[in-house]
This record gives structure tokens, C-alpha cells and sequence, in this order.
């Protein structure tokens, strides 16, 4: 008796179920701070004894009862079952999956999850420390006194577990852990749904399953659109990549989930985009890291509202025909104290190795991906989000720095592998299971890779097996090319065609980012050149058109619609007040009319990933920084000619054979966008291609009938 009072003493006891609670004819309670206690046994009122001037309670029983039969009084004067009254409920499956690294689900048993047990309501809290020698749980429903409520380590696994009547919706928690080295860590926990809002930081007994989905339809045309490949890769992709805290505020600092929902739903459809994109909306310490710090791995930010809040969120875009895709980070975790940071006083979530453990940019700790239960808590939180939040798909950030070694590190200062070179081989097969079972629960969301080299296979199947891999050596070379003087264009004009030679090598998307527009890089309408005011917003108008005409899905970020002088602060709004200015509306219109063009003409979106939807026409005419191509549906065709130079050209010969109609629909120098033309102008046909006027800087499109 005495070394088990010991252990719960030191919070040190692997097994305090085996000593407190019923046994036989004997109840024992630990109550450490009290001097009397109280127990109802069959609704009659009994004294327990003080056994042990250190907190042990026992009453002797005159006759055997069942565990539920007894209650204690608490300070409080509420009565409550005792949770050493019901064993623990995981089961051997569950443990074995886990230890396999095959339990891809672990958001259902760890965690806090409110249960009936014998007819009562509580919740049962599970926590993995494998090298802890005691946890306890600690919260709103015990005072948060670190002795009251030790957890059991079930079958010596290293999850911890305790069922605790009475306790509901909304009650704050954290772990207390006691290290092989006797510190006592407090932390969040890892599975929580939910957490308080920072700087606080205690975890939220919450429910993910109450929320009434009404978005059937979505779901049903998403698998359907989604059957084969060819299917779910030849559809328009607009993204619109947001952060919720700086597009828009109100009264309070944050707006809440549901009125971002309706503000940004009507925005969406009127301006012509079908997914958003919202950057890490999983709970984070620190706001400068714009979510990418990632403290709470299965918690949405208590930022903007709740749990049901942020379904709502999803739902409704889903109701407007948008699809939701979120930034997932599995590349880092920051080390605040409260989180993952040596959550059992061991490196368990990080490497081991001190030479792998940390990225030096961003001073934050990297997982070991080699240790299965580490797969299994990323993969499961992604499929998490799939699951409870019907997320369409996750773009996964900083694959490069996951995909090697030396990423970010001083030549020579890292650690190879064991065949001597930079990749990491576990992350990589990480990467590959992660895809895989994604894929394999929801084949029909989008894996998505920011991925900046030129690593081989990111979005082939028997490879890393991504949907979609951000480009961003086009994007490098395109705002290059943009940033050049413009006298300078024609000797730099391989900046543009280059792309085309590696554009098939992956399924890609345009990336215009938030990276682009921080950090004394302006943003960019500010990065066009000109000589005046018109000229730049006519190379911003060709910038975006160009990407709308190049084969590849399409991101812009935030606020490149209103051409936003500023780069983006996140603590700040972007700049609204600039629609006042006509030529900042103007362009607003001009990103709406272009982008829904997009969205209708199957040419620009049904083959991006070949040859076969896209062919050069000229990129010969240097002299007059031009190109034009033909992108390629299986019923239509479009020519797309852009004018990068400051020149009009009249009368402007394209060499095309076998051309029989041609039809501008769409110009980026018309009045309405502040251009100089006002009305779409017929083209002259020759027997071997077209004449037509074309003012600097600025983008035709036209509707072609062509034997190819």
C-alpha cells in the first residue's frame, strides 16, 4: 500500500486504477488535499476514513456493490462517480494498429472524447508519453490540482488513459507529465479539437460530430467529377489564396468563421474563382508565423470563431460550388514549452539526432518521420480534417525541406544519408504513404506540393504521388521577366518560353503567393514596370493574362485583384479604399471578366498537363517581344497572343495554316479595364493565318477554327 501511495505521490503511477476505486470490499480515494471526505454509497451519506495523513481515503463495505453504486462529495458539494470506478477502454486492436503504424484514425480514440460508460456520461482522455513515469490529467472539473486524477498506462503501450464522470462540453484540460528525469511538463494536448485562444492554452473538451453537413451535392458531383484521372485533372482550378485575418475586419480584431463565410462566398463566385485557399487555420501560438507554426495539429484556430463555426465555413462554400483547400504544414513544429516540444521529456515528436532536429531558418523542430507513431499522428491529422471538416484538398508546405537533408543548411554542415547524398529517405516515404493513404480514403481531393526544386516525380503516382506541384520556376521566371526594364525585354524573352520545356514534366500549378508580396519584395502590381500609372496596370493586366493563358491550374493571392500597392502586412486589412481610385476597380473588373473566360472555355483548362492542349505558334518575333500559342480542347481552340513590348503594332501578321475562323473574345486593353480600345476589333483571315492591330502590353485572345 505504501509504495503504491508513494507513486501516486511522486505522479509516478503507471497503474493507479489497480489500487484506487472499488476493490473487493474496500473503496479507496486519493485526496491529498482534503482532511475529510465523504462517499454516498447506495444514497446513504458515509465519512471515509483518513488512512494515510497524506490524502488516502478507505471505507470498508459490509456488503458487496458495483462500481457505479458508490459516489464522492467534493469540496464544491457536487457528487460525483468516481473515475477509478471504470476500467479503461482501449482495446488491444487499437494498440497494435498504432504500435504497427497502420491506425490512421487516432483522432477517434486519443484525445478527450465524451462517452457513456455503464450509464454514465463523462469524458475519456488518452494521451501518448511512452517514456513519461506518471501523467495526470489536469483541468476546470479538478481544480487543475496535478494529484487528483492520475491516467493508467494501458498494457505498458505508452497511451495513458481515465474515463471522468460529469465532465461535458467546454471543460478546459491539459496533460501533467512526469519525465524519466522527475520534471513535471504541462501540456496541451496533442489531439485536442480545440484549444483556448492564445496566450492561453489549456485544450477544450469539444465536439467534432454535431454539426448538421448540408452539402450532399457537393460531395456527390466532387467523387463524380473525380472517377478516373482524366476526370479530376481536366476541369478549371481558380485558387484564392486568403488569410482570414488580414482580408477583412470588423469590430472585434477577428472576424468570426461565418461571417467571412458570407462575405467571401459572394466575393468568390462574382469574381470568378472556384476553390479558396486559406493559409493555416490550425491552432498557432504566434500570429508573425501566419499559421505555419503549427501548436495543435487536430484544433482549428479558436481565432475566428468555433469548431462548428469553421464547418459552417466549409459548408457554405460548398452550398456557393467553391471548394476549400487548407494549408497543412507536417515539415515543422515550433518548441514552445506547452506543445510538442519534448512532450514526454524525450524527443518524441522530433529527431533524435541533434544534426537533424532543428531548421535553421525557421529555429523550429523537425519530425522524425522514421518513427511510426509519428506518421501515424501526421497522417491521421491530415485525414482528420478530410474526414470531420470535408476539406477538398491540402496543400503541403515546405516539401522541399522535408525532401532534403542539407535544406537551409551552410554547405557541408549536414548529415547524409546512408548512401551518402542529401535526400531524406524518410520523409520521402513518409511523403509517399501520406499520399497514398489520402488517396486511398479520399481519392477525389487534391494533394497539393509547395515544392521549389526540381526534384523528379512530386505528382507521379508510383513516385511521391502529389496531385499537383506548385511551379515555382515559372512564377520565378515570369515576375523576372516582368521586373526587367522593358528595353530589355527582347534579349529576355527565354524567361517566358523556357517554361514550356518542363510545363508537362508535373501536373502544376501558377503560384502568385503571399511569398511573393512580403519581406521588402513588394507586391505586385508594385513589381510592374512603366512610364506612367497606365502602362504599369497594362503590364499587371498582361501578367495575369499570361498566366491565365499558360497550361497549369491558377493561385493568386489575396488582394492582387485591386491591385494592392502595399505588400501584405497581416495585421492589417488590405487596402478596400483602393476601389475608390477607377483604375483599381477597373482592374477588379478586368480579374473578373478574364476569370470567368477561364472558367467557361474548356481549352484553357481541359488538357494543361500535355502537349496536346497546348502548341507554340511563334515565340521567333523577339524583336517585338511577342508570343502567341494555341491552347487545345477536344471541341475548341483558342490563340492567345501577348504583346510584352511598349509598341502598338498595326496590322500585325500571325502565321497560322490552315486557319478558317477567328473571333476575339477577349482583349486586356479595352476602355472598361483602363485600357484605350473601346470595342473588341474583327481580325482580317488570310489563306495562311490572320491580321490584326495589337496595342503594348496587352493580351488577345481569340476563338480559332483550325485543322491541326
Amino acid at each position: 500500500m505504501l509504495e503504491h501511495l508513494d507513486l501516486l505521490l511522486e505522479k509516478k503511477h503507471p497503474d493507479p486504477h489497480s489500487f484506487l476505486g472499488l476493490h473487493e470490499s474496500v473503496i479507496r480515494i486519493f485526496r491529498p488535499n482534503q482532511k475529510e471526505l465523504f462517499l454516498e454509497v447506495k444514497n446513504k451519506k458515509i465519512k471515509a476514513k483518513n488512512i494515510d495523513k497524506r490524502g488516502l481515503f478507505e471505507h470498508r463495505l459490509e456488503e458487496s456493490i458495483n462500481s457505479i453504486d458508490y459516489k464522492i462529495h467534493t469540496p464544491n458539494k457536487s457528487l460525483i462517480h468516481d473515475p477509478y470506478a471504470f476500467e479503461t477502454t482501449l482495446e488491444d486492436e487499437d494498440i497494435q494498429k498504432f504500435l504497427d503504424g497502420s491506425h490512421f484514425t487516432l483522432y477517434k480514440i486519443l484525445g478527450a472524447h465524451k462517452k457513456i460508460i455503464n450509464g454514465i456520461e463523462g469524458v475519456e482522455f488518452s494521451v501518448f508519453a511512452p517514456n513519461a513515469k506518471g501523467v495526470l490529467v489536469i483541468g476546470d472539473f479538478n481544480e487543475f490540482d496535478g494529484k487528483i486524477n492520475p491516467l493508467k498506462n494501458v498494457k505498458d503501450s505508452g497511451i495513458w488513459q481515465i474515463f471522468i464522470p460529469n465532465v461535458n462540453w467546454g471543460s478546459l484540460y491539459k496533460f501533467e507529465i512526469t519525465t524519466n528525469f522527475d520534471e513535471i511538463l504541462v501540456k496541451t494536448d496533442p489531439f485536442a479539437f480545440f484549444t483556448e485562444l492564445r496566450p492561453h492554452n489549456s485544450s477544450i473538451v469539444s465536439n467534432v460530430d454535431g454539426f448538421k453537413w448540408k452539402d450532399e451535392d457537393w460531395l456527390n458531383k466532387r467523387k463524380n467529377s473525380s472517377l478516373n484521372e482524366s476526370t479530376k485533372f481536366n476541369k478549371p482550378i481558380n485558387i484564392y489564396e486568403v488569410h482570414l485575418q488580414s482580408w477583412v475586419k470588423g469590430k472585434d480584431f477577428f472576424l468570426n468563421y461565418k461571417e467571412l463565410a458570407h462575405r467571401l462566398a459572394p466575393y468568390l463566385k462574382e469574381m470568378g474563382f472556384n476553390y479558396i485557399e486559406l493559409m493555416p487555420i490550425m491552432e498557432h501560438p504566434l500570429d508573425d508565423s501566419w499559421g505555419y507554426q503549427v501548436s495543435g495539429f487536430f484544433a482549428v484556430t479558436s481565432r475566428y470563431g468555433t469548431i462548428q463555426d469553421f464547418q459552417y465555413f466549409v459548408n457554405y462554400m460548398h452550398k456557393n460550388n467553391i471548394g476549400v483547400v487548407l494549408d497543412w504544414v507536417s515539415a515543422h513544429f515550433p518548441k514552445d514549452n506547452f506543445a510538442l516540444n519534448k512532450f514526454d521529456g524525450t524527443f518524441l515528436f522530433e529527431h533524435e539526432d541533434k544534426d537533424m532536429r532543428e531548421h535553421p531558418h525557421w529555429k523550429t523542430s523537425i519530425f522524425d518521420y522514421e518513427k511510426k507513431a509519428i506518421q501515424n499522428f501526421l497522417i491521421a491529422s491530415a485525414l482528420f480534417y478530410l474526414d470531420k471538416y470535408h476539406i477538398d484538398g491540402l496543400r503541403v508546405d515546405a516539401v522541399s525541406s522535408m525532401l532534403y537533408l542539407d535544406f537551409g543548411k551552410e554547405k557541408g554542415k549536414y548529415k547524409p544519408n546512408k548512401f551518402g547524398d542529401n535526400k531524406n529517405l524518410e520523409a520521402t516515404q513518409f511523403i509517399k504513404k501520406l499520399n497514398e493513404k489520402v488517396h486511398e480514403k479520399f481519392s477525389d481531393v487534391l494533394m497539393i506540393a509547395e515544392e521549389a526544386t526540381a526534384y523528379k516525380g512530386i505528382t507521379d503516382k508510383k513516385s511521391l504521388g502529389f496531385d499537383f506541384k506548385w511551379n515555382m520556376g515559372w512564377m520565378t521566371d515570369t515576375l523576372k521577366y516582368f521586373q526587367t526594364p522593358i528595353e530589355k525585354r527582347e534579349k529576355n524573352q527565354n524567361d517566358l518560353t523556357f517554361s514550356i520545356m518542363y510545363s508537362f514534366n508535373e501536373k502544376f500549378i501558377l503560384p502568385f503567393s503571399h511569398d511573393e508580396v512580403v519581406h521588402e519584395k513588394k507586391s505586385l502590381f508594385d513589381k510592374m514596370k512603366g512610364e506612367n500609372i497606365f502602362e504599369k496596370f497594362a503590364n499587371y493586366r498582361l501578367l495575369y493574362s499570361y498566366m491565365i493563358c499558360h497550361p497549369g491550374k491558377k493561385l493568386s493571392f489575396m488582394g492582387f485583384e485591386i491591385a494592392q500597392i502595399k505588400e501584405w502586412d497581416n495585421f492589417a486589412t488590405l487596402s478596400w479604399e483602393l476601389l475608390k481610385n477607377p483604375l483599381h476597380k477597373k482592374y477588379q473588373d478586368f480579374v473578373k471578366d478574364i476569370n470567368h473566360v477561364y472558367l467557361k472555355k474548356e481549352a484553357l483548362f481541359e488538357d494543361d498537363f500535355s502537349f496536346d492542349g497546348f502548341k507554340w505558334v511563334d515565340i521567333t518575333d523577339k524583336k517585338n517581344s511577342i508570343i502567341s500559342y494555341l491552347r487545345i480542347s477536344k471541341k475548341s481552340k483558342l490563340l492567345c497572343l501577348h504583346n510584352f513590348s511598349e509598341n502598338f503594332l498595326n496590322n500585325y501578321f500571325i502565321k497560322l495554316k490552315k486557319l478558317k475562323k477567328a473571333k476575339l473574345i477577349f482583349n486586356t486593353n479595352l476602355e472598361k479595364y483602363a485600357g484605350s480600345e473601346k470595342e473588341l476589333e474583327t481580325v482580317k483571315i488570310s489563306s495562311n493565318g490572320l491580321y490584326l492591330n495589337i496595342a503594348a502590353f496587352t493580351t488577345l485572345i481569340f476563338e480559332v477554327q483550325i485543322d491541326l
